[in-house]
């Protein structure tokens, strides 16, 4: 009985998957079908051309005519007379303090005025019109934001005609004359047009914060300052980020605004270190001095950048090692 129970038990048999390592062609053929690891290279290439055009060999263009006094016609070799001169140079020292104080300016009114009103406006009724409002003067061209500031803030303006209509004839001022207010008085007017672009930043770093981490905040207690504080501030850093680090950038090659009021006057006492270097090379005709500003502002513009990015981004080769 034994003996038959296991000859009828059902004797299993290994199946057995066909297996076929692909062939150097067939290997091609899926290659070429995917694209191959260099398909990407052409269109990777017309970004590369412009990027190493405009700005690698521009930079490096620009270091070599450091060196060189050139008034566009005929040039011979000067060293490093031209940074002696930097040195030397008051207008130089008078743009380097104008351009910082663009900087300081602008990472204090327009992000803070733009945080400040989208974190205002969040919830309120009609908030999103609002900072529609708000965003319009960004929509405008820098060249026509700077010909409508000149109409309010030249001598004989509309901000001086309002202040003796209303008897504060005291208070009128020759806005674009005098240093500092000539700059002062730009700075608040790209703050009138740049608040806008960091409302609209703002507004979606509050969108995209957690329901949950706000509804544990308000059962916790926290409202009001210790809300802003302790919750919307910390999640709003990422966004904070981009938006000082575009500040800091777009306030040290600003240019159009100052251009149009003052031309950097009088006396190249509102220049920038971006007005100086195209007043030396493009109307001066000093190309190799207008080289050496151009070379200074771009490692202001990278150093700043670069420490600024490196203290705030998170060091991800820290995190993926432990």
């Amino acid at each position: 009985m034994s003996r038959t129970a296991a000859a009828a038990k059902p004797v299993r048999i290994p199946r057995r998957t066909p297996t076929r390592t692909p062939g150097p062609a067939e290997r091609r053929g899926a290659s070429r079908r995917l694209g191959g690891p260099l398909a990407g290279v052409p269109w990777v290439l017309p970004a590369l051309l412009f990027v190493g055009v405009l700005l690698i060999y521009s930079f490096f263009r620009s270091i070599y005519g450091s060196f060189f006094e050139d008034n566009g016609f005929t040039r011979h070799y000067v060293g490093l007379d031209n940074y002696t001169r930097l040195a030397q140079d008051p207008i130089f020292g008078q743009s380097v303090l104008n351009t910082a104080l663009w900087v300081a300016g602008t990472l204090l009114l327009p992000v803070f005025t733009g945080l400040l009103i989208a974190v205002a406006t969040h919830n309120m009724r009609f908030g999103n019109v609002a900072q529609l409002v708000i965003v319009l003067p960004f929509v405008i061209s820098g060249a026509s934001t700077a010909v409508l500031w000149k109409f309010i803030l030249t001598t004989e303006g509309a901000l001086n005609g309002v202040l003796s209509t209303v008897g504060l004839d005291s208070w009128t001022q020759s806005w674009l004359l005098e240093w500092p207010q000539n700059t002062l008085s730009m700075i608040v007017a790209s703050t009138w047009q740049g608040t806008g672009i960091n409302v609209v930043l703002f507004a979606v770093g509050l969108r995209a914060i957690p329901r949950d981490t706000v509804e544990a905040a308000q059962l916790d207690g926290a409202t009001g300052w210790r809300m802003f504080r302790y919750i919307t501030l910390p999640q709003l850093r990422p966004m904070t980020v981009v938006v000082v680090g575009m500040a800091i950038v777009n306030s040290l090659k600003a240019f159009d605004m100052i251009w149009i009021l003052t031309q950097g006057g009088p006396a190249r006492s509102s220049e920038t270190l971006a007005l100086t270097m195209y007043r030396e090379a493009f109307r001066l005709f000093h190309v190799g001095y207008g080289s050496a500003v151009a070379l200074v502002l771009s490692v202001i513009v990278v150093a700043s950048s670069w420490m600024y990015l490196r203290r705030q981004m998170p060091d991800t080769r820290a995190e993926g090692s432990r």
